[in-house]
């Protein structure tokens, strides 16, 4: 009887411990559990974005003939007719963004060019030709502060010149995510007027130049001359580009030639109709 006793005792003293012992782990279980499922919560958000950032075009619409326009610009000062004040600048870079236009990176546009599909139907390419310095100390800043994109059509051969950008520019712009910048050849020469190899050194160097530099498959050239014949071409797709723009007037489209797309040139003094026009207009 005593040693039943004493049995009962230690049996009763051993279940009152496992219980403390289960009630002491209880928060840090509790703990655990959150943090698992914070965990999880945070895997599943980094899963969603990674999934977005590698098919950024999953909710493009498919259209029958994508219409482009692409607007061209050069120096964003005064002077001559290549240069648009920077007032008449933020003036149409507000117009866009006031009126729901999307305006592309070069990328972008590539993509809805050749795949036919857009991500709304108000859609817009800017382009700054020349890759002059005021494209950075005066377009750059409307840029940003309207929320727009533009694409600078860079020389590559320029970048010691004092009106021209430097590659610390071109790589500081890129940076910001307002400005990407595609190949406008290493000299800025007439492509008719030079032989096949010639221009194939022009087309194939500049490519390399901003590929390596600015770490990027640069698809885009646009002809300095704003105009290219069969032998301009051939070398295009040698060097490897997948689109070229030229000077011709018009709104571009999927169904163009892609080697000779058209622009829409923005002059000094345009009125904002004007400028509408060049939005809606196809010739």
């Amino acid at each position: 009887m005593y040693m039943r006793g004493i049995n009962y005792l230690l049996s009763l003293i051993t279940t009152l411990g496992l219980l403390a012992g289960c009630q002491a782990a209880s928060p840090t279980t509790k703990q655990a559990s959150s943090q698992s499922s914070k965990t999880d919560a945070k895997n599943a958000h980094g899963t969603l974005k990674h999934q977005s950032q590698a098919h950024p075009y999953q909710h493009w619409h498919s259209v029958r003939v994508v219409h482009l326009p692409i607007l061209m610009y050069h120096s964003i000062s005064s002077g001559n007719q290549l240069r648009v004040p920077a007032k008449e600048f933020r003036t149409e870079m507000t117009y866009l963004k006031t009126h729901g236009y999307r305006t592309l990176t070069a990328n972008e546009a590539v993509y809805a060019l050749k795949h036919r599909r857009l991500p709304q139907k108000k859609v817009v390419w800017v382009t700054l030709d020349d890759s002059y310095k005021d494209n950075m100390t005066a377009a750059w800043p409307i840029l940003k502060q309207t929320h727009q994109h533009a694409t600078i059509n860079f020389i590559t051969g320029f970048t010691h010149k004092k009106n021209h950008l430097t590659l610390a520019d071109a790589k500081q712009m890129q940076a910001s995510g307002n400005i990407d910048f595609q190949s406008h050849t290493v000299r800025h020469l007439d492509l008719n007027n030079l032989t096949y190899q010639v221009q194939l050194t022009e087309l194939s160097s500049s490519k390399k130049w901003l590929d390596h530099n600015l770490q990027q498959n640069t698809k885009v050239i646009c002809y300095p001359a704003g105009r290219a014949n069969d032998q301009t071409i051939k070398a295009d797709k040698q060097a490897g580009y997948q689109y070229a723009l030229s000077t011709a007037p018009g709104i571009a489209t999927s169904t163009q030639n892609a080697y000779n797309l058209t622009r829409q040139r923005v002059v000094p003094g345009m009125s904002l109709r004007a400028f509408q026009t060049l939005l809606t207009t196809t010739n």
